[in-house]
């Protein structure tokens, strides 16, 4: 029965929904905190940090632990900004910190994780992804690529799997697209379609206002969600035809929010091709592994012999829709 083949794919729903709400007010969680150091001469070192932040008096409780013997020069200023509080002053370690250990305080508790850089006066630099398991780092003398590589293939992982909203949107597709091929193609077109803008976006060769990419994100999800319905009503659209179309034309879109989050991070600027490609292959490969889980677990799950009603089957597609479209309805009131 159609409905019994159904089944296993409204239990993920649901499952994922779950995850969903918990996110609701901000659909995409990839917000890690931010430290970047500027090498300045004479022990000196312009400090950035940034906090994740929900207004003015509600910010991450991390901190910067610079070692002992350290000076601040000046006073510290800070502000509120895009949804993070940042502060910036100016430190001085007679001889320089390489070898020196910087200590993160206050992400003991997983709440986030920091992804640091380091600007050198010969023009290199150093990168590093703390986590509350490992919060320090060693300030090192020379920075190669592959830590670079390392961190940003890790973030790109991050970033899709906790943006539940693009994880909703590759489901929704799921929902719709049926036979191994169809499902290849699909995803290879939201792959070079968000690909293609993450890198132009990142660049700086197109510029798109973040909050309205994030609303009709949002909408592309009701969209589909839509479309599952109408296929189920015996009425397939456009998703159901041609969805690699329909994948390539939001995908465009995604990739923005992509490069958005990319933005929160920035790239380092002796190693950008590198950090851009691996931030990409890591959303990849991030995407990749959710399908493959999405279809072991529907195909695992198919086996076992429940029979629910008929209606059943459209509560999966009603239940993304409505999320995605409280999530417009945020994103979009957001705008003043």
């Amino acid at each position: 029965m159609l409905a019994s083949r159904f089944l296993p794919w409204l239990r993920l729903v649901f499952a994922l929904l779950l995850a969903a709400q918990a996110f609701a007010a901000s659909a995409d969680i990839f917000r890690p905190a931010y430290l970047e150091l500027r090498e300045a001469g004479d022990g000196r070192y312009e400090v950035l940090w940034k906090v994740p932040a929900q207004g003015e008096n509600m910010r991450l409780a991390a901190s910067v632990r610079f070692p002992e013997g350290s000076v601040v020069l000046g006073e510290p200023t800070s502000l509120f900004s895009g949804g993070a509080n940042i502060q910036r002053w100016q430190i001085r370690y007679e001889n320089g910190l390489v070898g020196q250990s910087i200590q993160i305080d206050g992400i003991a508790g997983g709440a986030t994780d920091v992804i640091v850089r380091l600007e050198r006066q010969d023009g290199t630099s150093q990168t590093a992804r703390l986590v509350p398991e490992r919060p320090s780092f060693i300030v090192e003398k020379s920075a190669g690529t592959a830590e670079v590589a390392w961190s940003y293939l890790w973030l790109g992982i991050e970033h899709i799997l906790g943006g539940v909203d693009h994880l909703l949107f590759v489901l929704s597709l799921l929902l719709i697209v049926r036979g191994s091929m169809r499902i290849l193609f699909t995803i290879t077109a939201f792959t070079v379609a968000h690909s293609l803008t993450l890198v132009a976006a990142t660049l700086g060769l197109v510029h798109v206002p973040g909050p309205p990419v994030e609303a009709i994100i949002a909408l592309s999800i009701v969209f589909v969600a839509a479309e599952v319905v109408h296929g189920l009503k015996g009425r397939p659209g456009l998703t159901a035809r041609a969805p690699w179309l329909v994948a390539f034309i939001f995908g465009l879109l995604h990739g923005f929010g992509f490069a958005g989050a990319l933005a929160e991070v920035g790239l380092p600027e002796n190693a950008i091709p590198v950090a851009l490609l691996m931030f990409n292959v890591g959303v990849e490969l991030g995407q990749l592994a959710f399908v493959a889980v999405v279809l072991v677990a529907v195909r695992a799950l198919a086996r076992v012999p429940l029979h629910w009603p008929r209606w059943t089957q459209f509560a999966p597609a009603y239940a993304i829709g409505t999320v995605a479209m409280m999530w417009t309805i945020e994103r979009v009131a957001a705008f003043a």
